[in-house]
C-alpha cells in the first residue's frame, strides 16, 4: 500500500509562493457559527499563511446573524481594492443557504472556485481560479496511478455545491466519475468502485468489508474524535485490501490549504 504525503507536496508550494510574494495579498474568510472541524481548518490556513507571507482576516458570525448581513460583510470586501481572495468557510449551519452567501462573492475574488460563474466558465476551461479541494483530490490521484482516468471513480460528498464543483472539475480533465450526497444504499457502489473519493465527514465510515481489493481511497473528509482529527476511512480496516490512501491528518487537508494560498497569490497578480 503507497501512502500520499500531502504535506510534502504542499510544502513544495509554499516554499515556491513564499519566493514569489513581494507585497502581503489579502484572503477574507467568512465564517457562520462554532464547528471545531472548521476552527483547525482556519488556524491551519492562518499558520500557512503567515509562513509566506500572506494576511489572513477571518469574520467570525454567530449562528443567529441574518444572513443579509453576511452578505453585506462579503458585497463590501468584494469593493476593498486591497482584499484580493473571499472564501465562505464550509459548511454552513443549514438554515443558511450556501449557494446564494457563496455566489455573493465577486468572482475575480472566488479563490476558492465555487462561485457558479467560475463553475460556468470552468467548463469552458477558463476559470478565474482552479477549484481548490479538486485540484488537491486530482494531484493525489495522479500519484495513485498512471491510468487512473481508466478506472471506475466514486465520491461521495456532503453537499450538492462541491459534488458539482468536483464532477464539472473532472469532466475538464476527461476523468468520468460519479458522486452521491446520500450514503442510504452506497456499499453496493463502493464494492464495484476502483477509486472511491470520499469527502462527507464521517469518521471510519468507509470499511474494509465496503471495498475491493486493490482499491485506490481519497479521504478528504475530517472530524475531531475525542480530540483526534479522523477521516472517513477505517485505516485499520482497510489497510490489507487498499494499494493507495490519502492519511488524515497530513494527506489532502495540507495540500488544499497551499492551493488555496496559491490562488490567493494570483488574485493578487490580477
Amino acid at each position: 500500500m503507497k501512502i500520499f504525503n500531502g504535506k510534502k507536496e504542499a510544502d513544495k508550494i509554499l516554499r515556491d509562493l513564499k519566493s514569489k510574494i513581494k507585497k502581503k495579498p489579502i484572503l477574507a474568510i467568512i465564517y457562520i457559527g462554532q464547528n471545531p472541524e472548521s476552527d483547525i481548518y482556519i488556524k491551519n490556513k492562518r499558520t500557512a499563511a503567515k509562513k509566506i507571507g500572506v494576511m489572513v482576516f477571518c469574520y467570525r458570525f454567530k449562528e443567529g446573524v441574518k444572513e443579509a448581513e453576511v452578505i453585506e460583510k462579503i458585497k463590501k470586501n468584494n469593493n476593498y481594492p486591497s482584499v484580493d481572495g473571499i472564501i465562505v468557510q464550509l459548511p454552513l449551519p443549514k438554515k443558511f443557504n450556501a449557494d446564494k452567501i457563496i455566489n455573493s462573492i465577486a468572482p475575480e475574488k472566488d479563490v476558492d472556485g465555487f462561485h457558479k460563474v467560475n463553475l460556468s466558465l470552468l467548463k469552458k476551461g477558463k476559470p478565474h481560479f482552479i477549484p481548490v479541494l479538486p485540484s488537491a483530490i486530482l494531484t493525489a490521484l495522479k500519484a495513485s496511478s498512471k491510468d487512473f482516468k481508466e478506472k471506475n471513480i466514486v465520491a461521495i460528498v456532503n453537499s450538492d455545491i462541491f459534488g458539482k464543483t468536483l464532477k464539472t472539475f473532472f469532466d475538464t480533465k476527461e476523468v468520468k466519475i460519479k458522486y452521491f450526497i446520500k450514503r442510504k444504499g452506497i456499499e453496493s457502489k463502493l464494492k464495484k468502485a476502483d477509486v472511491i473519493i470520499s469527502v462527507c465527514g464521517k469518521p471510519g465510515f468507509i470499511k474494509g468489508e465496503m471495498i475491493k481489493e486493490g482499491a485506490i481511497l481519497i479521504d478528504a473528509g475530517i472530524k475531531i474524535v475525542k480530540g483526534k482529527l479522523r477521516g472517513d476511512v477505517d485505516g485499520e480496516s482497510v489497510v490489507q485490501k487498499v494499494s493507495f490512501l490519502t492519511p488524515v491528518p497530513g494527506g489532502i487537508g495540507p495540500l488544499t490549504v497551499a492551493l488555496l494560498l496559491k490562488n490567493v497569490y494570483l488574485a493578487s497578480k490580477k
